[in-house]
């Protein structure tokens, strides 16, 4: 086996049992007794572990003898992550945004199927991402100066009445009040007894903001200094319940709204925790390289713990690459709990 290859043995042949999308492009999987390689997320039936040699790339399993699969085009990976980088240089240098038609165009795919690849890798449709960019650039300098109007050309929209359009359900509060630490914004919130605890819940008229266990209303007034908070509410109250129902009985809660805002490279990172089955695992070189950024597992560490919204972005699910549970905000018997449920249930 090549030195070059990204992950060990255990864990390419995890992903590959699973057909991990997430790992194309990070290595190839030989089959020594049919003669070829192939994607991990290959949709041929699996070969028996023993025939199995892994190889970082197309190239060293052709040394080895080997050719590609015809029904998985292993070869592609490694071309559809380099196409995807290049549009995200493309998009980040670019004043203006750019047709989906003109990016596909630079990567030699057709605008149908470079969408597809673009949003498997990133979480995002390149147009999604770009308004995301934009987005954070906007926020990154309303913190910085302050002043509403600067802030609005300084990020890239044409005008004022642009950039409100383009904001409106996005940033969860007008620019001028997120510019003065969310003075004049509503959260209600209330603090709930679990079974794992009690637990804050606190929401905008967006959707959910903060979900933690053992903090009270202090806390979340100090995240939020200058919001208005209210205890409860009739129209929280359904939220709430469908919060709790997740925690006490943990599946599919993509349904509940959600009003958090990070970068792009975060945003990218909870849309790939939120692609976790229940009760599966995942590594953060899992994530990033999910969100985009393989050689990012760091940074993707890192927006795991930025995120505000315990197991409706279930960062429960993240594990260290050795198979240990690793650390988690609220305690790894609350973690060992949530993954527990999730695989029973």
């Amino acid at each position: 086996m090549t030195d070059l290859l990204p992950i060990d043995d255990d864990r390419a042949w995890e992903a590959v049992m699973r057909r991990d999308r997430a790992h194309d492009g990070r290595f190839v999987t030989g089959v020594v007794s049919t003669g070829i390689y192939c994607r991990p997320s290959c949709a041929a039936r699996h070969p028996l572990r023993r025939n199995v040699r892994f190889f970082a790339d197309g190239a060293a399993a052709r040394a080895a003898g080997l050719r590609p699969c015809k029904r998985c085009s292993p070869d592609e990976a490694a071309r559809d992550e380099r196409a995807v980088i290049a549009a995200i240089a493309a998009i980040k240098r670019a004043e203006e945004p750019l047709a989906l038609a003109h990016l596909a165009a630079q990567s030699g795919y057709s605008p149908t199927h470079f969408q597809r690849i673009f949003t498997r890798q990133t979480g995002l449709s390149p147009a999604a991402y770009a308004r995301a960019l934009r987005d954070e650039r906007a926020r990154a300098a309303l913190t910085e100066t302050g002043r509403v109007t600067d802030a609005i050309y300084d990020a890239g929209f044409s005008g004022p009445s642009r950039f409100y359009d383009a904001a409106k359900g996005k940033l969860g509060m007008a620019a001028s009040i997120w510019a003065d630490g969310g003075k004049g914004a509503t959260i209600h919130w209330a603090v709930v007894a679990t079974s794992l605890g009690d637990m804050l819940v606190a929401a905008t008229d967006k959707g959910v903001c903060r979900l933690s266990f053992d903090e009270d209303a202090g806390a979340l007034a100090r995240r939020f200094p200058k919001a208005e908070l209210v205890e409860g509410g009739t129209a929280f109250a359904a939220l709430l319940a469908d919060v709790v129902a997740s925690v006490e009985a943990p599946g599919d809660f993509s349904h509940i709204p959600l009003d958090v805002k990070g970068t792009v490279f975060q945003e990218a990172c909870w849309a790939a925790l939120r692609a976790i089955p229940p009760g599966e695992t995942r590594s953060y070189a899992d994530i990033a390289a999910a969100a985009g950024s393989p050689r990012a597992t760091r940074a993707a560490g890192s927006a795991n713990a930025d995120n505000h919204v315990a197991v409706l972005i279930p960062c429960h699910r993240v594990i260290r690459k050795d198979g240990s549970l690793g650390g988690y905000a609220y305690g790894l018997e609350r973690k060992t709990a949530l993954l527990d449920r999730e695989r029973t249930g």
